[in-house]
């Protein structure tokens, strides 16, 4: 788990100092889902299951490093790469922490519970408030055109309607701000 904060994402600090590491961003996710479960759009949400999702749903990228959402090619053999690192790393685990952990992880990456959507969308949500606070500073580089930011984000909706629009004013600001290209 130590090593998770050494697997650097594209995302900045929003203070732009320096990029995100991964245990970062399964730590703001996890307090996001506590602070935000009243956003779901599913009753009765098991907010614990949604914070073990979360935080362990990265735990893949010790082995892997973090995959950029807008990279075609590295996202190609994803899957093939972060399945099999769930199956190393929990393997390491007892046997029935084994089991929970990547019933967990393969229940967040098929994102059909509403634990599932619902987590996914706070991982989808994150990094564009991220994008917009630190300037762009780490995203500006890569020229996505805002068209792709939102079918690469309009997953959100899925799990809180409420956080989709509040997403949408956000990747509007970006764009405005130049983050985005039009």
């Amino acid at each position: 788990i130590e090593k998770l904060k050494m697997v650097y994402r594209q995302n900045m600090v929003v203070d732009g100092s320096r990029q995100e590491n991964s245990a970062e961003h399964s730590w703001h996710i996890a307090l996001m889902a506590v602070v935000l479960s009243d956003c779901s759009d599913a009753k009765g949400l098991d907010i614990l299951r949604v914070v073990k999702m979360l935080l362990i749903h990265d735990l893949v990228e010790i082995d892997t490093g973090d995959t950029f959402l807008y990279d075609v090619e590295a996202n190609k053999d994803k899957e093939q790469r972060e399945n099999a690192t769930a199956e190393r790393l929990f393997g390491l685990l007892p046997r029935a922490l084994e089991a929970e952990f990547l019933a967990l992880w393969r229940e967040f990456e098929a994102r059909e519970t509403p634990e599932a959507t619902f987590a996914a969308s706070l991982d989808g949500l994150q990094p564009l408030m991220n994008h917009l606070a630190s300037k762009g500073v780490g995203i500006f580089k890569h020229r996505i055109p805002t068209s792709r930011v939102v079918e690469s984000k309009n997953h959100i909706a899925r799990g809180s309607r409420e956080l989709w629009e509040f997403a949408q004013e956000i990747i509007q600001q970006s764009e405005d701000a130049g983050l985005y290209t039009r």
